[in-house]
Formats: structure tokens, C-alpha cells, sequence
């Protein structure tokens, strides 16, 4: 089962190599402007060259992260990448239903957050780009920030409150940790969008926003990497950004 969960880990880490290569390579025009970018800073390189840079590099550091991830979610007693014995329900079905929820959350609370955001609603990246964002973020996001980031809490709050028999609040202490700092690695693009040099320069209403609405995505996709693994958080993640970004980024406005 071991070997099992590390040969599924691979190839949901190649096909986020793949898809970086494909974004990069392909789709930058489209990827700069929903990131509020005219052209890609100079590197010297081709799009080609900078696709498989960006795949060479996740290989390498997201495959360490998850690993290391991984590891803490065995001494923790965590699923890891999958549950062993569950089905469709738990990899599919409850992902689905949570990510659509959220996504439909999402959608909502934007459109609280618009008129008083001091920026106005969200931007999406254009059609096709938007569904490989949503992969690319449903797989390499949650290696970082639950595999990795709920990981390494979980395992050190773990050894400080286990005296006192606190793995449950360990592991939901981790889960809000690493759900913040989810939202806090949206605020590189805030800056980009808004021209803000500083959180000061951000409308706090905006802060709000992201921090809210990506802060529930999270603590949602972490609560289903602790009972089913990194597959059903994935997913959890991966609908919720294919009804957020793809579907309600294709409505006209």
C-alpha cells in the first residue's frame, strides 16, 4: 500500500509538471494578463525553455515537500495521498459536493466583497488557461500548503499537546494554520493586480476578502486531507476553482 500511495503521489506530480510546461510554453500571454501583467519580466529564456524549468523544478521541490509531507502524515497516522479502502465517495463524489459548494461560496462572497473591495470582482484567467490553472492549483497548492504546511504543524503540535492526548486539536490547529497561510500566498498577486508596494496600500475590505474566502476553501480541503488524503483534498480544491475560475470566469459580466 505504501508503494501504492507514492506511485499515485508521482503521477499527480507529473501531471502538474505537464501542466506547467503547457501554461508556460502555450498559454503565457493569457496567464500575465489575469494576473494583471502586459509581459513576463526578461529571463533570457523562451517560453519553451522556461516551461521545462518550471516542470524541472516542480519535480524536484514539490516532490521533496510532498515526501516530507508525507512522512509527517504516516507518524501522524494520516491517510497521506489516499485513504486505503475507500471509493468513489471519498475520492469523488464528497470532493465534488464540498468543491461545488465552495466554489458557489466563493462566488457569492465576491459579489458582497465587489463594491466595497476598492477593486471591484475578482479577475479570472481566460478560457482555456482557466482549467489548467484550476489543475495545476488543485494539485500543487495542496501539496504545499496541506500536504506539507498542515503536515509539518500537525506532526510538531502533535508532539507538544500529546501529553495532554491533543491530536484532534493538533491536527485542526494545523488545519487553520496552514489554511491562512494558504490565503496569505494569494496576496503576491493582490499586489500585482492592485499596484500596492505594501499591505497598508490594500483595501482592507479587499484583505478581508481574500483572506475569508480562501481561509474557508482551505480549512475545508484540509478537513478532507485528514480523513481521505491528498487526493479528495485535491479535488475539493479542483472543483471549486473549475466552478469559480472556469464556469463563473465564462459568464459574461
Amino acid at each position: 500500500m505504501h508503494r501504492n500511495q507514492l506511485l499515485l503521489f508521482l503521477g499527480m506530480l507529473v501531471v502538474y509538471a505537464l501542466i506547467a510546461f503547457v501554461s508556460y510554453a502555450f498559454f503565457m500571454d493569457q496567464l500575465l494578463a489575469a494576473a494583471g501583467m502586459k509581459q513576463m519580466p526578461s529571463t533570457g529564456m523562451s517560453p519553451l525553455v522556461l516551461g521545462l524549468a518550471n516542470a524541472g523544478f516542480i519535480l524536484v521541490v514539490y516532490g521533496l515537500l510532498g515526501l516530507a509531507g508525507y512522512a509527517f502524515a504516516r507518524k501522524l497516522g494520516l491517510p497521506g495521498i489516499y485513504r486505503v479502502g475507500a471509493g468513489l465517495r471519498s475520492w469523488l463524489w464528497i470532493p465534488l459536493g464540498l468543491g461545488l459548494a465552495c466554489g458557489i461560496f466563493v462566488i457569492l462572497g465576491d459579489l458582497v466583497f465587489a463594491p466595497i473591495n476598492g477593486f471591484g470582482p475578482f479577475v479570472h484567467p481566460p478560457f482555456p488557461s482557466s482549467i489548467l490553472a484550476s489543475i495545476s492549483a488543485g494539485i500543487g497548492e495542496e501539496i504545499i500548503f496541506r500536504v506539507f504546511t498542515f503536515g509539518l504543524w500537525a506532526f510538531i503540535l502533535n508532539r507538544v499537546l500529546r501529553r495532554w492526548n491533543g491530536r484532534s486539536a493538533a491536527l485542526w490547529i494545523a488545519n487553520l494554520i496552514a489554511a491562512l497561510v494558504f490565503a496569505a500566498g494569494h496576496l503576491g498577486l493582490v499586489f500585482q493586480l492592485t499596484g500596492a508596494k505594501s499591505l497598508g496600500e490594500v483595501n482592507p475590505f479587499f484583505l478581508l476578502e481574500i483572506f475569508l474566502l480562501n481561509g474557508v476553501v482551505g480549512v475545508v480541503a484540509g478537513w478532507r486531507y485528514m480523513k481521505d488524503g491528498l487526493v479528495a483534498a485535491s479535488g475539493v480544491h479542483l472543483w471549486t476553482d473549475m466552478v469559480w475560475h472556469v464556469l463563473w470566469g465564462l459568464l459574461p459580466r
